[in-house]
């Protein structure tokens, strides 16, 4: 019994020894973490100063900053009112100077006004007429003074007039030929189809001719092989022609296969082909150009002009450019643009059609455009613009002057090189056939004649003569598009030494 007790003293007073220890750690950790959690209070207490002085340091200077802007408005007000001021008092005593001299000037005036009156007086008495009777006289006088002086002013503003419509005339045409651009194509009658090797030939030839025969005759094409490498020429006048016998060509040497049945279905599969692009190529043409509410039988001659050509020019192209030069003519005139490019394009359409080939190609587009429902106005402008007909509108002559334009250009038109070099020579042999003549030139493809005579030879009333009879027989006597300009130069020149 007194064992348990003594244990029971030993065990309490240890687990009180114990406690005591967990409760001083206890105590000892509490106290660190009560200061680390004070250090980061005040760490963030801190901060959060920091922070708070930048933004007051910001609004401060900001503030600043408009406290500075409108001292200085204050300054740029107060100068300004002391200008006002300055400028009031300035007016003010401008307008009282005015004054002042306003009432001296109606003195003046009251003064001249009775020495104007007794004036009169003495000329009445002088003169023996009333101051009515003299103004009468006066006014005669001066209409019919007024009168030659306003003749003379209309003569004046008569030939000033000519003159500017002139230059006017030619300021407009030449600006619409800048303004307006466009491609030149030559159309040949020949079309070469390159192969990759010379063996395709005989395959193209077939089997004593069997193939080639059968594609002349599907297409309408002379087809050429010769012993050119790696090309066959396709001969013909017709350009769709061509263009059909070239497609077939093509998808016959990629396919491969070669005979006479597969190639009429070819040729008449391309035929479609081409067919189509004909009607695409006339609906592009009138979307690119504005141009609505055709017939679609018109959309299909003008796809049509893609293969033909005059004079070397392409058709649809020289169609495009007339049609943009008279939209940029008849707008310059303050004319309808829109009426002037649609007659430009269907100028023409009298070209394409192989029927009716007896009339002129004018009237025949001319019909075809009223067969189509085309207003009266565009159908006059496509038959007077060779002048098969009479012009009714203003349409007709600026569509006749923009294809003058489109064709004549340098460019435009090809022609052979020894008809162009014979014509440049019997142009210059022309000219030199006259007396007195020393050199001639041929220049800017033919369109001027440039014509030297000797200063001793010819005088000046002749050079003028000389150049009027060289026109004339050179009009007589050749044929050559657009027009031809003869210069006749005289110069004399006086050549000393100084030694």
């Amino acid at each position: 019994m007194i064992g348990l007790t003594i244990m029971f003293f030993i065990q309490k007073t240890f687990l009180k020894s114990k406690a005591d220890t967990i409760l001083k750690e206890a105590n000892a950790e509490a106290e660190v973490i009560k200061k680390n959690k004070l250090l980061e209070v005040k760490e963030k207490f801190l901060n959060k100063k920091a922070e708070l002085e930048k933004e007051v340091a910001l609004r401060n200077q900001k503030i600043q900053q408009v406290e500075n802007k409108l001292k200085q408005r204050e300054m740029v007000l107060n100068q300004r009112q002391e200008d006002l001021l300055h400028k009031k008092a300035e007016n003010d005593a401008i307008r009282d100077n005015l004054t002042n001299q306003l009432g001296v000037i109606e003195k003046k005036k009251e003064e001249l006004d009775k020495l104007q009156q007794q004036e009169i007086v003495k000329l009445e008495a002088i003169s023996g007429l009333s101051a009515e009777e003299a103004k009468d006289r006066m006014i005669e006088s001066l209409k019919e003074e007024a009168k030659m002086q306003a003749q003379s002013y209309i003569n004046e503003i008569m030939d000033d007039a000519k003159m500017n419509a002139n230059k006017e005339a030619k300021r407009i045409v030449v600006q619409t030929i800048q303004r307006v651009a466009t491609e030149t194509a030559v159309e040949n009658s020949v079309t070469v189809f390159h192969i990759d090797s010379d063996e395709i030939k005989g395959r193209i030839i077939g089997r004593e001719g069997r193939n080639i025969r059968a594609l002349e005759a599907a297409t309408g094409v002379e087809i050429i092989v010769d012993d050119t490498p790696e090309s066959i020429v396709l001969s013909a006048f017709d350009p769709v022609r061509r263009e059909i016998a070239r497609l077939a060509l093509h998808q016959l040497v990629t396919d491969g296969r070669i005979h006479p049945a597969r190639i009429e279905e070819v040729v008449a599969k391309v035929r479609k082909q081409v067919e189509d692009e004909i009607v695409e190529t006339g609906k592009r043409t009138t979307i690119d150009l504005g141009i609505h509410g055709l017939h679609p039988e018109m959309i299909r001659i003008i796809g049509k002009m893609k293969y033909r050509s005059s004079y070397g020019q392409n058709l649809l192209q020289h169609a495009r450019e007339t049609a943009n030069l008279c939209a940029v003519m008849a707008t310059e005139l303050g004319l309808n643009p829109k009426k002037a490019r649609r007659a430009g394009l269907l100028h023409d359409i009298g070209k394409v059609p192989d029927d009716e080939p007896e009339l002129p190609h004018a009237l025949l587009g001319m019909k075809l455009a009223e067969k189509y429902k085309e207003k009266p106005d565009i159908c006059n402008a496509i038959g007077a613009h060779h002048d098969e007909v009479e012009m009714t509108t203003l349409l007709a002559p600026i569509v006749q002057v923009c294809d003058a334009i489109s064709g004549a250009r340098p460019g435009a038109r090809r022609e052979i090189v020894e008809a162009y070099i014979k014509r440049l020579n019997d142009l210059e042999s022309l000219a030199a056939s006259y007396p007195g003549v020393t050199k001639t030139y041929a220049i800017q493809a033919g369109r001027e004649l440039r014509v030297i005579v000797g200063a001793d030879k010819i005088d000046d009333k002749q050079t003028e003569s000389l150049s009027g009879e060289i026109a004339k027989k050179i009009q007589d006597e050749m044929t050559y598009p657009g027009q031809v300009k003869i210069t006749v130069i005289r110069e004399t020149r006086a050549v000393s030494y100084a030694k």
